[in-house]
């Protein structure tokens, strides 16, 4: 909005004409953000613990101490983490920039869902929410409809061409098949991050961190200077990403100072489903999907340690973790919460790095 605004006056005024750089609009929207968390979020904490009286159902066949620890924390503070984002994104971004609102879509088409999922589970003091058959479907639904969306923006045959990375100008036509791989891609990102989140801070640090890689893939590929410089495919328009991705970064460390250990909130389905499911928009957004299994592969391995575990356990009765997704194999075994979380964390950093390679490496 602020960009619109002082758009007519940036060549007369100097202030005005540094709403023209990326950068700046990006580092304000972080630090606008993270602000707004900070004044909003003891408020909202106090509201949900007041509608939500009991908290947060704990399962009673997950790690034992966390009945101890963690009942009667309320849940939902996703509400913080995309409200806030979506403030500070409308306020710094240019409005007329159709990716922006796309990837918006998604995360407040996902996060309405997790909202319903929430609410479902604390109304009626159980860990099941909406039905899996009824989630996917609509993550289906939203998913596809983004996808579709993405592809009209991007130019042919760009659009429906899958870019593999370290080797230039390697691409897979999928063609109409595009969307559907698009829309997988939203939905893994989604459950995946969703699955992740069962500790304090465990899910929204490498989704930080995944944020940033992806901000600076924004940045670069919707620069035809740097695109070319780097030999990456020029995408027109998606660098306006990377002022969503930093009001993401910003909301996050806003949230984090509340769910640092002991959590004051939770951060829900709300969070969880909205955040992954928006990484995986912009991954598609910047041609960069196999980018986001490398630099998410923190995500994956908890979405592949469920999946091993109950195929294998349909098979044979028996199990292969002590409990999954595999942070919960860790604490049976033992391992304090901050051990696992910040292991975690030092994990996802290497892969950004591994991610971030894949730039220069051609």
């Amino acid at each position: 909005m602020l960009y619109d605004l002082t758009r007519p006056f940036a060549e007369h005024v100097l202030l005005f004409n540094l709403f023209r750089y990326l950068t700046f609009r990006s580092g304000a929207a972080c630090l606008t953000s993270l602000a707004v968390s900070f004044w909003l979020g003891p408020k909202l904490i106090r509201w949900l613990k007041r509608m939500q009286h009991q908290g947060q159902p704990i399962r009673e066949d997950g790690p034992e101490r966390h009945l101890l620890e963690k009942k009667g924390t309320p849940t939902m503070g996703g509400l913080l983490i995309i409200g806030t984002m979506t403030v500070s994104t409308l306020l710094w971004v240019d409005l007329r920039n159709t990716y922006v609102w796309a990837v918006l879509f998604i995360t407040w088409g996902y996060g309405l869902l997790g909202f319903a999922d929430d609410y479902l589970k604390v109304t009626k003091r159980s860990h099941k929410g909406v039905s899996g058959k009824k989630k996917l479907l609509v993550q289906m639904v939203v998913g596809l409809a983004t996808a579709i969306w993405l592809v009209t923006l991007a130019r042919p045959p760009l659009a429906t061409d899958l870019l593999v990375p370290v080797f230039k100008d390697v691409l897979i036509p999928l063609g109409m098949f595009f969307p559907v791989f698009a829309m997988l891609v939203m939905m893994g990102a989604s459950n995946a991050v969703n699955l992740t989140d069962g500790l304090d801070g465990l899910a929204i640090v490498p989704t930080m961190i995944t944020a940033a890689v992806f901000a600076l893939i924004a940045y670069l590929v919707g620069n035809r200077i740097f695109a070319g410089y780097l030999e990456l495919t020029y995408v027109p328009g998606v660098g306006e990403l990377a002022v969503f991705l930093a009001a993401l970064i910003g909301a996050g460390m806003g949230f984090l100072w509340f769910n640092a250990p002991p959590a004051a909130v939770f951060m829900g389905d709300i969070g969880s489903l909205s955040l992954g499911g928006a990484l995986g928009a912009v991954a598609v957004a910047t041609k960069h999907e196999i980018v986001l299994v490398i630099v998410g592969g923190l995500f994956v391995v908890e979405t592949v340690s469920v999946i091993i575990q109950v195929f294998w356990y349909k098979r044979t009765g028996t199990r292969v973790f002590l409990m999954a997704p595999l942070h919960h194999h860790f604490e049976k075994k033992g391992w304090a919460e901050p051990t696992i979380v910040i292991r975690f964390w030092i994990i996802s950093m290497v892969l950004a790095l591994i991610g971030l390679a894949t730039l220069k490496i051609r």
